[in-house]
């Protein structure tokens, strides 16, 4: 079965933000998730499944929040009492 964003387009950025308590927290996130891939990708622009899609790694990492591929911690639990 298919998500609906994969023959979108575009990220799954409602889905991801149902991961995260803000928009901020959404970016900073897909920033840091980001990082992570340039140590696995050498470049920006990667391939990726069977059919060899083309995808910037700040569309992959947002995928990969939203599938829930990456844990996010929210600001607001490392300051609670």
């Amino acid at each position: 079965m298919l998500r609906k964003w994969e023959d979108s387009g575009r990220p799954p950025i409602e889905k991801a933000l149902e991961k995260v308590s803000t928009k901020y927290e959404l970016v900073r996130a897909a920033a840091k998730r980001v990082k992570q891939l340039l140590k696995e990708y050498d470049e920006f622009i990667i391939r990726e499944g069977r059919k060899g899609e083309i995808k910037k790694l700040t569309f992959k990492a947002i995928e990969d929040i939203a599938e829930g591929k990456v844990r996010v911690i929210s600001l607001k639990s490392l300051f609670k009492e």
